[in-house]
């Protein structure tokens, strides 16, 4: 092995000789940038307003029959074995808590 080869048999070549990055320079560049976003209004519209009983669950606010539901959801993977039903067996599960069908459809809110 010779002097100018390291460890690993590459070559040394000296010292490097170009412009350190570590000085700054780079984050001058940076500034320079035209930034095209600025105009571009992030703002988003109204947007929709939750019901109050979706908004209070999604915060962790359950009524009575959230909870039941749950249960029957937790029940149902347990003695299954399944960790996500399929929506034919959330159906089943609906089913079997005595949900019928006996209003008319109406939009979901």
């Amino acid at each position: 092995m010779t002097e100018d080869t390291d460890t690993q048999g590459v070559e040394n070549q000296g010292p490097f000789d170009g412009p350190d990055r570590r000085d700054g320079g780079a984050k001058d560049s940076r500034r320079d940038v035209v930034d095209r976003r600025a105009g571009f209004d992030r703002r988003r519209g109204p947007g929709r307003r939750r019901s109050e009983p979706r908004r209070a669950a999604e915060e962790g606010e359950m009524t009575d029959e959230q909870f039941d539901f749950l249960q029957a959801i937790n029940d149902y993977k347990k003695v299954n074995s399944r960790p996500f039903p399929s929506w034919s067996e959330v159906l089943d599960i609906i089913t079997a808590m005595g949900y019928r069908k006996v209003a008319e459809p109406r939009d979901i809110q």
